[in-house]
């Protein structure tokens, strides 16, 4: 392999690449990413390879394993080119037939192919499926087209263009304005202007002239997996938009802090390391520009707190993660003591497409204050769960019924948590709120990473709260009095009332204690800690009032507070619920209505959940 040493040999590889690709040539693609693993993709992929060799068809078939397409949920998902035909579900017996029938002879096979739960209509290609049809995904959208471990399939749809276009045509102050002329903001949480801490960080004074730039792969919110999967399945754009950072803020050095429990992104993004090293698009004199940078990988111990950055700085110098106070920003004194420019793995992967396509271009999309495409995990009690990425302004509603296809056995939606664990609950009254960075800290949440819980009308919202913030105490470091104190007072507190031990001022307290660590805490986990919190009691209070004063949980979950019951008008006897009952609770004789005995029954609910004709009902 031929370090490149010029922009003119990067596109005549390019070139190169493409001249060999045939367009028509078929192609199956098999959805490799973590999700999909967990359906068994890659036996599915094994069964292709071994199929496509048996019949003798290497040379005119291609097969590739590819990054998370998104529709998590329906996995292993299968995309075959160029008729761009989406299946479903497949399995390893299914192989043959999709090489026989569909890639050899272009018949569809039906019970492959996705069906609409809402409408019943089945779809055919990719775009057809109503939870790709109203994203638009610019940033995630390649993950389904390349393979992470084949730098040519990168560099075939156009990769290392932009940083190319920005050494050896921009200077680093005009990539900074680009970047703030986008008015991208971090993809991580905060949201603060992209440009803005790019600037600040290139201006900050350094002794000694070092500064460093750190990519946020420390992804700890519950359900949430954007980052990995753009990790595992798009790797360089990642680093792309990495180096052109550091050519913009005056960086050699750089790092990408990943959770350990991501072995997939860590063995991707370590070749594509290897790859770009060997291309001469990393480490020294890039594309002979004279410009030297290169990045190390760091992983993470699992702690949550190493989210925020100065924890994650600490753990990077080997200390222990925690957060200091922010008096002087991580962009001018950061990773030791030196300005750094950290954004997390969304931020960076938007970068490439900005210089590529024009900041008035990318301007467009989105909203006044919130720029660009955001991707979201949607997860929780929804029919579609999987990644979607999505133009920021879009309505909740439109994110839960027009792509997720609604909730799932005909429920009532409730409410949605965005933001992660810190974030706030929304209930049905804002289904039509536009998601933005601004409207939903107004409503109470946050953007945050992009996590997108789905709550169902059987869910408990003081249930919700106190499971969040049991997260959260937990995940603290304890560094700071706020935040160590507080969380557990309040996790107290919300225990006591989901136990049938609240009192009337318990409320009033919840709100007092959460504006409290809202504003003293250290770090933006204890800052954000109470909106689970703060929200539900805003939106949701009945539901406290409830609990308190009528010992009483009306989603019927926290179990001091219910009783299982059996109505004898619906009961006809069957005796699945006594053959379910582990503590042998409920008797009676077949054909005849049973009885619950409240003295054995343990409130385990299989009565409820075995009951076909809803005979067991909740007092």
């Amino acid at each position: 392999m031929k370090r490149l040493t010029s922009a003119v040999e990067l596109e005549q590889l390019r070139v190169g690449i493409l001249s060999r690709r045939e367009p028509e040539k078929p192609c199956v693609s098999v959805c490799g990413g973590t999700g999909c693993r967990a359906y068994g993709c890659e036996d599915v992929a094994k069964a292709f390879k071994s199929e496509i060799k048996r019949q003798g068809l290497s040379k005119e078939i291609e097969l590739k394993v590819t990054g998370c397409h998104g529709f998590c949920e329906r996995g292993p998902l299968v995309v075959l080119y160029p008729q761009k035909i989406f299946y479903q579900r497949v399995s390893p017996s299914d192989v043959s037939e999709i090489i026989a029938e569909t890639v050899i002879k272009g018949n569809v096979i039906d019970r492959l192919l996705y069906v609409d739960p809402l409408s019943g209509e089945k779809a055919q290609f990719e775009k057809d499926v109503p939870f790709y049809k109203r994203q638009q995904r610019l940033v995630f959208g390649n993950n389904g087209l390349i393979d992470p471990t084949n730098m040519e399939d990168y560099l075939a749809i156009g990769g290392y263009s932009a940083l190319s276009e920005v050494l050896f045509n921009m200077q680093p102050e005009e990539v900074i304005e680009e970047i703030k002329k986008s008015d991208l903001r971090g993809r991580g949480g905060g949201g603060f202007p992209t440009g803005r801490k790019w600037e600040s960080c290139r201006n900050a004074s350094s002794s000694d002239g070092l500064r460093y730039i750190i990519c946020n792969a420390d992804e700890g919110d519950p359900g949430a997996y954007m980052d990995r999967s753009l990790l595992e399945g798009n790797p360089h754009s990642v680093l792309e938009g990495m180096v052109i950072g550091a050519y913009a803020v005056g960086a050699h050095d750089g790092y990408v802090y990943v959770r350990l429990e991501y072995p997939l992104a860590l063995k991707n993004l370590g070749i594509a390391l290897g790859q770009a090293r060997e291309y001469g698009l990393l480490g020294q004199n890039i594309l002979g520009s004279g410009f030297d940078f290169d990045v190390k990988i760091s992983r993470g111990g699992g702690a949550f707190i190493c989210g925020e950055s100065t924890a994650l700085m600490a753990s990077l110098e080997g200390k222990v993660g925690e957060p200091r106070p922010k008096h002087i920003h991580t962009a001018l004194q950061g990773l030791y003591g030196k300005p750094t420019n950290l954004n997390n793995v969304e931020t960076w992967a938007n970068v490439p497409l900005i210089i590529s396509r024009g900041a008035d271009w990318y301007s467009q999309i989105g909203t006044d204050g919130s720029k660009g495409t955001k991707i979201f995990s949607l997860v929780g009690k929804i029919n579609n769960t999987g990644l979607v990425e999505v133009p920021m302004g879009i309505t909740l509603r439109e994110i839960i019924y027009d792509i997720g296809g609604g909730i799932p056995h005909g429920k009532k939606f409730k409410a949605i948590q965005t933001g992660g664990p810190s974030g706030g609950c929304l209930p049905e009254s804002l289904i039509d709120l536009p998601v933005d960075f601004d409207r939903l800290a107004d409503a109470g949440s946050m953007m945050g990473s992009g996590g997108m819980i789905v709550m169902d009308e059987d869910t408990c919202m003081v249930d919700i709260a106190r499971y969040f913030v049991k997260f959260l105490t937990e995940e603290s470091c304890g560094n700071c009095v706020p935040c160590r104190e507080g969380l557990d007072r309040m996790l107290d507190i919300l225990t006591d009332i989901t136990q049938g031990k609240g009192k009337e001022e318990d409320i009033s307290l919840l709100e007092e204690l959460g504006g409290v660590i809202k504003e003293a805490s250290l770090c933006a986990l204890g800052g954000t800690a109470p909106n689970p919190v703060l929200s539900t009691i805003r939106y949701f209070r009945d539901e406290y009032e409830a609990h308190v004063r009528e010992r009483r949980c009306p989603a019927g979950v926290c179990k001091e507070l219910i009783t299982f019951n059996i109505d004898p008008e619906k009961c006809t006897g069957c005796r699945v619920c006594a053959r379910e009952c582990p503590q042998g609770a409920i008797s009676g004789e077949k054909k005849e209505p049973h009885v619950i005995d409240q003295e054995k029954c343990i409130k385990c609910g299989l009565c409820r959940d075995s009951c076909k004709f809803d005979a067991v009902i909740i007092l």
